[in-house]
């Protein structure tokens, strides 16, 4: 192993982001007279590019999904945004990982406006070399795409130094489009079964086992 550079999810993996994605979901879903009483249902909101989960969960359009999404940034912009948490041991290995010289990057499917705001606020902006993240217009959003665009920017680096790290099937997915090995992590949204299913190449349970990888 001689994994140089460090690609992060935000969401499920940096920190939690429960309370502010889904009542800031709900908050979308009551402009269509739908009520979530269960936060939990709506869980798997945290990760997934948000037009396909408004469609996948509540058979909206493409239109209603467009509208949906629009209706969530609305709560989120002001208040879900710091309705959030940074996981426990998530400072300290950014600082170690910089300390070791590895560069560190974002990749995240949260448009770059709110995952920069997220980081500044929470004291992690600092540890960031590069940001991968979705555009708001949609033009990039699916993890695949994020982190082809964030490969294209840093050049002709060599794959095999790099790993990507994340909670969700789709990061998984993500790095094995872009040729990269991947870490889930057992901390966030995704359970074991889905991360092995989705072909991890590593699993950490806490954030000492991603450090473990340098």
């Amino acid at each position: 192993m001689n994994y140089r550079y460090f690609l992060f999810d935000l969401d499920g993996t940096l920190t939690d982001p429960g309370i502010g994605i889904t009542n800031s979901v709900k908050y979308a879903l009551k402009k269509f007279q739908i009520e979530v009483s269960d936060r939990s249902e709506l869980y798997p909101f945290i990760g997934p590019p948000l037009p396909d989960s408004f469609r996948k969960y509540f058979g909206f359009s493409e239109e209603q999904a467009a509208q949906a999404v629009a209706y969530y940034r609305e709560y989120f912009r002001e208040t879900g945004i710091f309705e959030n948490a940074v996981y426990e041991g998530i400072p300290e290995l950014l600082r170690e990982l910089k300390k070791k010289g590895v560069t560190v990057a974002l990749a995240t499917s949260k448009p770059y406006e709110f995952a920069v705001r997220i980081l500044e606020h929470f004291g992690l902006y600092e540890y960031f070399d590069h940001f991968g993240a979705a555009t708001m217009d949609g033009r990039i959003s699916r993890k695949a795409d994020v982190i082809a665009d964030l490969l294209s920017r840093l050049g002709g680096i060599d794959r095999d130094a790099v790993l990507m790290i994340g909670d969700r099937d789709q990061d998984i997915a993500g790095a094995k489009a872009n040729a990269l090995k991947s870490v889930g992590v057992l901390w966030g949204y995704g359970s074991e079964e889905e991360l092995t299913g989705a072909g991890a190449d590593y699993l950490a349970a806490g954030p000492a086992d991603v450090l473990n990888l340098t």
